[in-house]
């Protein structure tokens, strides 16, 4: 087995800790994922992926081979009217199934899990202390005994326990946005188009997904609400009563999805952070930049993450506590442009369509319908983005190679 070149500690089994943990596998760290439930859950029913996460999952070394269904994905009023195209390039297009994938977000779970090395992921541990010793950073666990490593990433999600050691507790942004998210199976998912649509109030949406070799689709129905509402215990009722002035196709996807496929959740997530590394720690993820799902990019940035992450780590000697922090820096540098601004861009699309006074909201949607305003913002800028970040991963050097003698565990 090769030698080590150091031992890392990632907190957290979501996307962003596994991808961190493949990756620096691949550069021939020893890696263990700490995940505080007895078993790993996905945090959500339904994912879209954009090409760099794609990229960077078959690099790191996990089977993208019909992972989800290829999406061209428009946005449009409830009518049906075109008000943004996003469009990639066709060589991406053609090389990454559409602007995104649609797939179930188990499904990618499972398809990480399966690429992880047996004895990585270590289950049942809650971590309730962390201290840097200036070399090493001592871990603690309830109920455990204590562990050592040379680095550690906070992969821990929103409520990121990492996050609060390093910096503080800091209010989670509530964007007061609720959403009901359901898939179904169907062979018309091979259509390959999505539209994501607005009424003056309300977003109600639809993609194509595959999943184990079986088309479908998943849809969502978002809107604003007030904390004094109730929940909705009638996820059905609730969505069907929203979708009425929207396309038959997303009415009858929605009459037919099995109760047992729908979830809601609210939308919650933080301003970005001046900092994210302090000594021998860091985040990624939602650790460091949670993003609302008008992005559609949370899962995907954490993947991400990880693999910048590594990258700077992979070319440094892990016992000199300067480099480790030069390492820390520039991946941090690297990374916060990008995110902030798709986390932000979110939050602001969130608010334009359901935050916006009611009286403004028709010369909105007179310019959402007129104008190429739409366009501009996120037809025209989620593509740029997608494309810096396919060049900053083709920037990064030859694809990760295992080291000899490792290999990945058969679930």
């Amino acid at each position: 087995m090769a030698e080590s070149r150091g031992r890392i500690a990632v907190i957290g089994a979501g996307p962003g800790g596994m991808a961190a943990a493949l990756a620096l596998f691949r550069q021939g760290f020893e890696v263990s994922i700490y995940e505080r439930f007895a078993e790993v859950k996905a945090a959500g029913n339904i994912l879209n992926l954009w090409p760099p996460p794609q990229k960077v999952l078959k690099i790191i070394g996990v089977d993208t081979t019909d992972l989800g269904a290829p999406c061209h994905t428009i946005f449009a009023n409830a009518k049906g009217r075109l008000r943004a195209d996003v469009r990639l390039p066709a060589e991406v297009e053609e090389e990454y199934g559409g602007g995104f994938i649609g797939l179930l977000r188990w499904g990618l779970y499972q398809r990480m899990l399966a690429a992880l090395p047996e004895g990585v992921l270590r289950l049942s541990h809650n971590l309730t202390g962390l201290e840097d010793l200036g070399e090493t950073v001592k871990l603690t666990f309830e109920g455990r005994e204590p562990v050592v490593a040379d680095l550690v990433i906070g992969a821990d999600g929103i409520n990121s326990s990492v996050r609060k050691s390093l910096w503080g507790d800091t209010p989670i942004r509530r964007q007061f946005l609720h959403l009901v998210g359901g898939w179904l199976y169907d062979e018309g998912g091979a259509s390959g188009e999505g539209v994501i649509a607005h009424n003056r109030t309300t977003q109600v949406s639809y993609t194509p997904i595959r999943h184990e070799g079986r088309w479908g689709f998943e849809w969502w129905v978002l809107e604003a609400f007030r904390d004094r509402d109730p929940v909705p215990v009638d996820l059905l009722g609730f969505c069907q009563k929203r979708a009425v002035e929207f396309s038959p196709l997303v009415r009858e996807l929605i009459d037919r999805t099995p109760v047992e496929n729908m979830q809601r959740w609210e939308i919650r997530d933080r301003p970005p952070i001046r900092q994210w590394s302090r000594g021998r720690a860091t985040l990624v993820g939602d650790a460091a930049h949670p993003t609302s799902p008008y992005a559609a990019y949370g899962a995907g940035m954490s993947i991400e993450d990880g693999y910048f992450l590594a990258r700077e780590l992979g070319v440094i000697d892990m016992h000199d506590t300067q480099a480790v922090k030069g390492a820390l820096q520039a991946y941090e540098d690297r990374r916060k442009p990008h995110t902030a601004y798709v986390s932000q861009l979110a939050y602001k699309v969130g608010r334009m369509f359901h935050h916006l006074p009611g009286p403004l909201r028709p010369l909105r949607d007179q310019i959402f319908d007129r104008t190429p305003f739409l366009q501009r913002m996120v037809g025209d800028q989620m593509p740029a983005q997608i494309l810096s970040q396919l060049a900053e991963i083709e920037e990064s050097g030859q694809p990760m190679v295992r080291p000899l003698g490792l290999e990945p565990r058969t679930l």
